[in-house]
This record gives C-alpha cells, sequence and structure tokens, in this order.
C-alpha cells in the first residue's frame, strides 16, 4: 500500500507542478487585466499555492497538506471552467476574467489539477478512515 501511495503522490505532485508552472509562466500577460487585484497577480498566487502544495503532498506527507493541495487543485479547476462558460464580470476587487476559449495552456493546466484530484482523492479517504479508527478520532 506504501507504494501505492508513493505513487498517488508522484502523479498529485505531478499534476500540481504543471498547474504552478503554467500559471507562474503567464502571470505577466494578465497583469492587464485587473480591477483591484490584477489576473496576473491571481496567476501568482495559484502558481504559489501549487508550488507550495507540491512540497506538502512530497514531504509532509499528511492529511491537512493533502487536503490543501486538492483544494488547491479544485479551485483552480473551478476557476478555469467557471471562467472559460461564464462571464461574471468585474465583482468587488476581482476583474473580469471571461476568456470562452481553450488554449493549449488552459488545457494544461486544467489536466495538472485533474491528475492531482484524482490521485489525492484516494490519499484523502485513506487518511479520513484511519483517522476515524483511532481513539477520539486522535492522529
Amino acid at each position: 500500500m506504501a507504494a501505492f501511495h508513493a505513487i498517488l503522490r508522484s502523479l498529485a505532485a505531478l499534476g500540481l507542478a504543471v498547474d504552478a508552472a503554467v500559471h507562474a509562466r503567464l502571470a505577466g500577460q494578465y497583469d492587464a487585466v485587473t480591477a483591484t487585484i490584477s489576473e496576473g497577480t491571481l496567476f501568482r498566487v495559484e502558481a504559489g499555492a501549487a508550488a507550495l502544495a507540491v512540497v506538502l503532498v512530497l514531504v509532509v506527507r499528511r492529511f491537512p497538506g493533502d487536503l490543501f493541495a486538492v483544494l488547491t487543485a479544485v479551485a483552480g479547476l473551478g476557476a478555469i471552467l467557471v471562467y472559460r462558460y461564464v462571464d461574471l464580470g468585474a465583482f468587488g476587487p476581482f476583474p473580469d476574467m471571461y476568456e470562452p476559449i481553450w488554449s493549449t495552456d488552459k488545457l494544461w493546466a486544467l489536466a495538472g489539477q485533474g491528475l492531482a484530484i484524482v490521485a489525492l482523492l484516494p490519499l484523502l479517504t485513506a487518511a479520513a478512515r484511519t483517522r476515524s479508527t483511532r481513539p477520539n478520532g486522535l492522529g
């Protein structure tokens, strides 16, 4: 089981690394799309969160890190899909990020996030089962 978990962690880290790389590389191109916060800044936040998630998944290997990683991937994937299909316009501090196209970069980020989610869900499920069988849920 440990080898299977190591493979899942490696796949999750790969997906998150792709997500981080795509967002970091594209951030500068989106600095002009701005309200209070620019889309480039949001791309940098996504890149940083995904990079941190890689470290947590590979080095820390604990439930909170895995949860952070899957939430980062889900949030990124959700943002790609929402802003691809729905024109929310600008709201609050966020700019109008509607982009109704599928670019190669967007597909790579989507694939990385999807891979991370698929790899992390079994790890989270196993960790939740382990935690629920411990006395008082400790561990």
